[in-house]
């Protein structure tokens, strides 16, 4: 017989540093985000099988950090009654499952533990983590060689020798948002579309001397922050003009003009869904299929 218990979807805000992660996705024999949270749901509803999954908004690359991720689950009556909540209709319809959850997780991973679950609450009709979102923003951290390396960030900042010239670097990447086929700056993946509307791009460097990006848009393709990056850092360093980054662009094929920047500097910040009822309508636009005009 078909199951059809209904289900309550929570939305869960989470943070994670990515050093001793092999990315989000759950992977066979590798240590990653997904798994570690998957494992704990798996602990917290070993009597109410089967635990539930984790849909997130972006996956991360192994080494990526992540301070605003936002991920959901879909919890049935029996395993929202199993978190010590008062079984009655209401009960799951109010804050304290989230709540119970996310301390349940937590506690599962540890005090000290490198992902950690920040809030947890009851989701609005027709929210998706991944599929309602409207945009990402992405940092992205340089100490050059006018700036010496703050050795407590070295986890979470990317050190070059060389001294970069940020204004050129500012400039380059304020020309190129828009929609476009991001071919160019992202690793190709069998059936995915390379098509992204890039809202916004810039480099400033911060009364620390840290250099930083601020990559905004409203979906990523693979690798696409850390090639915009080490575009960057190529113009940062006079190998290519900022005239070159919008013609890499608009070949929108990949080529060997620039290295893609190491995971560590980078960390997702935050990410955007409109008023609440317009999530299933942003949703059904997200997944159809993405077209230049």
């Amino acid at each position: 017989m078909h199951d059809e218990r209904a289900t309550t979807r929570i939305r869960l805000d989470l943070a994670y540093d990515g050093t001793a992660f092999a990315g989000w996705a759950r992977q066979p024999g590798q240590r990653t985000v997904q798994g570690v949270l998957e494992d704990a749901l798996a602990t917290i509803f070993r009597r109410h099988a089967p635990a539930p999954l984790l849909t997130v908004a972006g996956r991360t690359d192994a080494g990526v950090h992540a301070l605003g991720q936002v991920a959901h689950l879909d919890l049935d009556d029996e395993q929202l009654a199993s978190l010590d909540l008062p079984h009655r209709p209401e009960a799951k319809r109010g804050p304290g499952g989230a709540e119970a959850l996310r301390r349940r997780i937590n506690g599962i991973l540890g005090s000290d533990a490198d992902a950690r679950i920040a809030a947890a609450a009851v989701a609005p009709e027709g929210f998706d983590a991944r599929f309602s979102a409207v945009w990402r923003r992405y940092e992205y951290r340089v100490a050059d060689g006018a700036t010496p390396l703050n050795p407590l960030l070295r986890g979470h900042t990317l050190a070059v020798a060389d001294t970069l010239d940020a204004a050129v670097m500012d400039e380059a990447a304020r020309a190129l948002p828009g929609l476009h086929d991001w071919a160019g700056f992202c690793k190709p993946r069998d059936g995915a579309t390379t098509i992204r509307t890039l809202l916004d791009f810039s480099w400033s460097r911060g009364d620390d001397g840290v250099l930083r990006a601020e990559v905004l848009a409203d979906a990523f393709c693979h690798s696409m922050v850390r090639a915009l990056v080490g575009a960057s850092l190529a113009v940062g360093r006079g190998r290519l003009g900022p005239a070159d980054l919008m013609r890499i662009r608009d070949a929108a094929v990949r080529g060997n003009e620039f290295p893609v920047a190491a995971a560590k500097g980078l960390t997702l910040l935050e990410v955007g869904y409109p008023e609440d009822g317009a999530l299933a309508l942003r949703a059904a636009q997200t997944r159809g299929v993405r077209q230049l005009p």
